[in-house]
């Protein structure tokens, strides 16, 4: 059996291990400490943010958000339909509702016009969306320009999940930062990780003050252990927050490695007849999170599930695109706008092995793989 090809590793640098000596040198074990905070420190000056909070994961930082915006029970939140579940389940969490919004073909991202008619429809039936929850997917900005312009028209927060986005810009600005709050990811296959962590971002101090004091079980300010508010766990340890610190410090060059697998997959793949890429919007900057293809099964005489299936037997791990939320079991009864773009990415998509860590060995071996699965399926015909 080959090597095992990952979908997406983690990649450590060189100072990770020295952070995490220090954290273990000075006992600082538990969550919070020096790492913590220069890790903020960080994340704000690579982002260009005023604030930032270190957090046990992207969803809690979302979570934290809908409460930081008072969303409660039966309140409507309007979010992308294309993303992974974590971007919606923190809306269940406060008994909200969530309302789904479909894809544009540009980005893949939340649609402006089914956003609108999302939030002109809700109001009719006296329900105005609270918040709007927008996902910059796979590394690709959406349409963010157009999508703030409504947002500010109707007067709803935006919180961007750019937890797949971290280094990707839009109009040279960093995403996760044009919205009232923002969401990075630092999970295991993310373009830099902690392990399991996230950030929750925002130039408004009280916000971020506000959130860490929920982060660290809302515990009043006395003696002995008092809470009148109801809190969370939700603080990342002085130990992740060290990996964190060496992370930063290689994320460019990880979006750099990111992009050139992007750039050597569309040389080697773009010419086959029903197989595509989605290139980047004007005026944005993807970080290449994963690169994506959509196989069109009836020029390519393949499907994206036979690709998969094929790369597997190969020990080549590839995972299709999101299925949207609109189409889970746990969400399918909630409202929904769109023309279902997202449910024809899901069918025809395929995220290829993307890390920063892949030999030039490990793309030859998937490019030859697929160019090999997609000859023996047309020689058949």
């Amino acid at each position: 059996m080959n090597e095992k090809i990952w979908l997406s590793s983690p990649h450590m640098g060189t100072n990770e291990l020295k952070y995490i000596e220090e954290a273990f040198k000075t006992n600082w074990i538990a969550p919070l400490g020096p790492h913590v905070d220069n890790f903020e420190k960080d994340i704000c000056t690579y982002t260009g943010t005023k604030q930032a909070a270190a957090l046990s994961s992207g969803t809690a930082a979302i979570h934290l958000a809908l409460i930081l915006l008072g969303v409660q029970s039966e309140d409507e939140v309007i979010c992308s339909t294309f993303t992974f579940s974590a971007s919606a389940n923190p809306i269940l969490y406060q008994g909200a509702i969530p309302v789904f919004v479909d894809s544009e073909p540009d980005t893949w991202n939340m649609s402006p016009d089914a956003l609108e008619l999302a939030i002109t429809s809700r109001i009719k039936l006296g329900k105005k969306p609270k918040a709007i929850i927008l996902v910059h997917l796979y590394g690709q900005p959406a349409k963010i320009r157009e999508i703030m312009e409504i947002a500010v028209k109707y007067d709803i927060p935006v919180i961007e999940d750019a937890a797949e986005s971290l280094g990707a810009t839009y109009d040279g600005k960093m995403t996760g930062t044009f919205g009232k709050l923002g969401v990075y990811s630092f999970n295991g296959n993310k373009i830099i990780t902690t392990s399991g962590g996230g950030a929750l971002v925002s130039d408004n101090e009280e916000l971020i003050k506000k959130a860490r004091f929920l982060a660290t079980q809302a515990r009043d300010p006395a003696p002995h252990y008092q809470h009148s508010q109801i809190g969370f766990n939700y603080r990342m340890s002085n130990v992740l927050a060290g990996i964190g610190r060496g992370q930063m410090e290689v994320l460019s060059d990880r979006i750099k490695q990111r992009r050139a697998n992007y750039d050597l997959y569309k040389n080697e793949l773009s010419t086959m007849d029903g197989i595509t890429f989605l290139s980047e919007f004007r005026n944005t900057f993807s970080n290449r999170w994963l690169t994506c293809i959509l196989v069109d099964p009836k020029k390519a005489n393949i499907t994206a599930e036979e690709i998969r299936i094929g790369l597997e037997k190969e020990n080549i791990e590839s995972r299709p695109l999101w299925k949207p939320m609109h189409l889970q079991p746990i969400f399918e009864n909630f409202p929904y706008y769109g023309d279902n773009l997202s449910t024809k990415l899901f069918e025809q998509g395929l995220c290829l092995p993307s890390g920063s860590n892949l030999t030039p060995t490990d793309l030859e071996r998937v490019i030859k793989n697929i160019k090999s699965l997609y000859v023996i399926k047309n020689k058949k015909l």
